[in-house]
C-alpha cells in the first residue's frame, strides 16, 4: 500500500479529510492524526492492476489527485507533504520473508548458544519463550487493528533480545543455585532461584518501562508505534522468563531424569 504523511497550517477534522480523499475515487482510506495536532497519516490500499507497473502508475496518479484536492480545500503547500512511501505486493512479501528468516536464524543461533553455554536442557525453554513473546506481541497488534510494518518488525526483533537477556539471567540463577542445594528437588531449586532474582527482575522491567513510556507519550509517529511494541514486549518478556522459560527447564530436567532411570 501507500502511506502519505501530510501537515497543514491549521488543524482539520479527520472525517473531513477522509471525505475529501474518498471524493478522489479512493475506497476506504485510513486517515488518522499523526505526531502533532496538524499532521495526518493517510494509508491507501494498492489498486488492482494486471501488472506491478500499471499499479505503480495508478498509485502515482491517485497520490497527485489527493495532493491537488488537499491544496485546493485545505490550502496545503508542497512542503506540507512530508513523505510518500509505497510498498508493492512483491516488496511487501519480500520484507515479510526476510523478517521471518531473520527471526528463524536468531532462534537457531540462540538454541545453539544456550545449549553450549548452559546445558541442552535449557535451550528449548529459551527458544520457546522467545517464540511465545513474538506471537503474543504480534497477536496484540492484530487484535487492536494496528498496522504491522517493517519498523514494528524491527521492534519485535529488539524485544526478542530484551526477553532473551531476562531469560538468560533466570537460567544463570538456576545454574548457580543448583550446586548449593544438591539434596533438594528441581522444583524447589527453580522456585528458590526465581524468588532470589524477583526483585532484580521487577526493578529492571520498571526502569526500562519508564523510559519506553516516555517515548510512547512524547515520541510521536513511528517512535510511538515502536515504543508501544516494546511496552507489550517488556510485560510479556518479564513474565515469560519466569512462567514459561523456568517451567520448561523443569520439564526438561524431569525428562532427562526419567530417561536416565530407564537406561
Amino acid at each position: 500500500g501507500t502511506e502519505m504523511q501530510v501537515r497543514f497550517d491549521k488543524s482539520v477534522e479527520v472525517s473531513e479529510l477522509r471525505k475529501t480523499i474518498e471524493e478522489q475515487g479512493v475506497q476506504d482510506p485510513n486517515v488518522q492524526a499523526f505526531g502533532s495536532d496538524r499532521e495526518y497519516l493517510i494509508r491507501l490500499d494498492t489498486p488492482q492492476a494486471a501488472t506491478e507497473k500499471e499499479a505503480n502508475g495508478l498509485i502515482t496518479a491517485t497520490v497527485e489527485k489527493i495532493k491537488g484536492a488537499l491544496k485546493t480545500k485545505f490550502g496545503m503547500t508542497d512542503a506540507g507533504v512530508l513523505r510518500v512511501d509505497t510498498v508493492g505486493p512483491q516488496i511487501g512479501s519480500e520484507l515479510k520473508k526476510n523478517g521471518l528468516l531473520a527471526a528463524f536464524y536468531s532462534f537457531l543461533v540462540i538454541l545453539i548458544y544456550v545449549g553450549i553455554r548452559f546445558d541442552y536442557k535449557y535451550a528449548p525453554g529459551a527458544v520457546i519463550c522467545l517464540i511465545h513473546d513474538s506471537i503474543v506481541t504480534v497477536g496484540v497488534f492484530s487484535l487492536l487493528g494496528r498496522e504491522f510494518n517493517v519498523q514494528i518488525m524491527a521492534a519485535v526483533l529488539t524485544l526478542i533480545g530484551y526477553s532473551l537477556n531476562d531469560t538468560i539471567v533466570t537460567f544463570d540463577r538456576i545454574r548457580e543455585t543448583t550446586p548449593h542445594y544438591r539434596g533438594k528437588s528441581s522444583t524447589w531449586i527453580i522456585n528458590k532461584a526465581i524468588n532470589d532474582m524477583l526483585g532484580r527482575t521487577i526493578l529492571t522491567a520498571s526502569t526500562t518501562m519508564l523510559a519506553v513510556l516516555g517515548l510512547f507519550f512524547f515520541g510521536g509517529g513511528v517512535i510511538s508505534e515502536i515504543a508501544f511494541t516494546l511496552i507489550i514486549g517488556i510485560v510479556v518478556g518479564t513474565y515469560s522468563s519466569i512462567y514459561v522459560a523456568a517451567p520448561l527447564v523443569l520439564i526438561m530436567e524431569k525428562f532427562a531424569q526419567n530417561k536416565a532411570k530407564a537406561a
